[in-house]
């Protein structure tokens, strides 16, 4: 194998590499939006704001900077233990999102993620 051969061999697996890296991230992004979607058709607003939307007693600006992805699932599916753990009693319980599908609460977080 030449040099000049090599040399295009390793810039097509670069490229390749970096579209596949790409699609990834675009992929990530694709759930967030569903996510958003998610949370816009499941009614998180009337207890939760975002960007100053919706319920401000509960903002959710800067979860995704405070808590990893496993914390924000298991708030989703199991808010009364967090609630439990954090120790403090809300003044509205969070409902319980577990009927969702494991794609939807994966976006859901995906979503919640974006928020920092």
């Amino acid at each position: 194998m030449t040099r000049k051969s090599l040399r295009r061999v390793v810039t097509a697996g670069l490229a390749l590499s970096g579209v596949m890296a790409v699609s990834g991230i675009a992929s990530a992004a694709g759930d967030a939006a569903k996510g958003e979607q998610l949370y816009a058709s499941q009614k998180c607003s009337m207890c939760h704001s975002v960007a100053g939307k919706g319920n401000k007693k509960y903002p959710l600006d800067g979860i995704g900077g405070k808590l990893t992805a496993a914390d924000l699932h298991e708030w989703l599916v199991n808010p009364d233990a967090q609630a439990a753990k954090k120790g403090e009693k809300p003044v509205m319980k969070m409902k319980s999102f577990k009927s969702l599908s494991a794609d939807d609460l994966d976006s859901l977080v995906a979503y919640l993620q974006t928020l920092k």
